[in-house]
């Protein structure tokens, strides 16, 4: 009936979405997300590896002339691209084999995210025929993303154009496609030309935890008034550009200073540690050096079990941690601090075992050594 009343073709509602199957491992991997099962450090270090900074460069200087004319059309530095690039398909050397209608059609029936798949399989479903695509050649990720850039069907769509000059929009076959397509994406997301991602910081030892997060964003010369200085010791600029304060693996880890364009890489893929990693990889193509406050991998990553639990001990204790989901998003790491602040912790809203204890013990669970 949707795709119907989306004026889709009989043979696309008929013979097309009638035929489609269930993919039970795609409801798999929607909960074993890597994003939500991982550590910072463990999530970093598989991605911003030497061998795909150094892939990176080279790929850079291969397209270097391509590259530059996107930069002065869309405004995005060829350095971010490459490294979507990279984060996405590993440079195009996995784009995916999952049967994309399926996958889609899958999630849509799913109760976690069921209006937004079933908005991207409507998409699908309108591309193929746009396309003259046939559901075999439209293979992907689980999640229904597809091509070098892992675009998913709304983004191919709307933001897909043609950057080989042959006439045609292909996110599989043409990488130069999908390079001037993630600018034209980029772009219209709202890139900032002129301004980089953000940078590594470091913040001073009676830092204010409790204002990290992107809810916070304040001037730049907010931060340097609380001590925040470059990594490299000196003192970050008197500007008024917008910012945010970001410690994914706690007090004890990196610290970084994010501006609006983070907001955009966000709008990408909506996690903060895949955000990092593309403008750390960015960065590092173009010869930054390693972080200085490495994060530690001493650290084991929360299942989605125990971040439920610990939502649920937030909400029992006044401190809205939201839906219980068990994804440890924003508006839980905000009950995290504040419950870590409530308590004479440092309120840096990471869930580590010393929070965790304070948790059971404040809700009177099972007690933690």
């Amino acid at each position: 009936q949707r795709a119907r009343s989306e004026q889709l073709s009989t043979h696309v509602v008929d013979e097309v979405l009638a035929n489609l199957k269930q993919q039970t491992r795609v409801i798999e991997l929607d909960r074993s997300q890597p994003e939500f099962t991982q550590t910072f450090a463990d999530y970093f270090q598989q991605r911003v590896t030497a061998e795909r900074i150094e892939r990176g460069q080279e790929l850079l200087d291969q397209y270097e002339a391509f590259l530059t004319d996107l930069t002065r059309k869309y405004g995005v530095p060829g350095r971010y691209l490459v490294a979507f690039w990279g984060l996405e398909t590993n440079f195009g050397s996995y784009l995916g084999k999952m049967p994309t209608l399926d996958s889609l059609a899958t999630l849509a029936c799913d109760e976690r995210r069921s209006e937004f798949f079933t908005n991207e399989l409507m998409q699908a479903l309108a591309l193929l025929e746009r396309e003259s695509l046939t559901p075999a050649e439209m293979r992907g990720s689980w999640a229904g993303a597809m091509g070098h850039t892992q675009f998913m069907p709304s983004a191919y769509r709307l933001y897909a154009t043609d950057g080989d000059g042959d006439g045609h929009v292909n996110l599989w076959r043409s990488e130069r496609d999908a390079l001037a397509s993630g600018a034209n994406f980029l772009v219209n997301l709202g890139w900032q030309k002129g301004q980089r991602w953000g940078r590594e910081v470091l913040l001073p030892d009676d830092f204010p935890y409790e204002k990290t997060g992107l809810n916070n964003s304040q001037p730049v010369t907010y931060w340097k008034g609380l001590g925040v200085s470059f990594a490299n010791g000196h003192p970050i600029p008197d500007i008024d550009m917008q910012a945010s304060v970001l410690v994914p693996a706690g007090h004890t880890g990196p610290a970084f200073l994010v501006y609006a364009n983070f907001d955009v890489i966000l709008q990408w893929n909506r996690s903060e540690y895949y955000a990092l990693a593309v403008g750390l990889l960015a960065d590092r193509i173009i010869g930054a050096g390693p972080l200085v406050r490495p994060p530690s991998t001493d650290e084991t990553a929360l299942s989605r079990n125990e971040v439920a639990n610990m939502q649920r001990q937030l909400n029992e204790l006044g401190f809205d941690a939201g839906e219980i989901d068990g994804v440890l998003g924003s508006m839980t790491q905000s009950a995290l601090r504040e419950f870590q602040a409530s308590n004479g912790m440092i309120a840096d809203g990471y869930p580590d075992r010393t929070t965790l204890c304070a948790l059971s013990v404040k809700t009177g669970s099972t007690p933690c050594l």
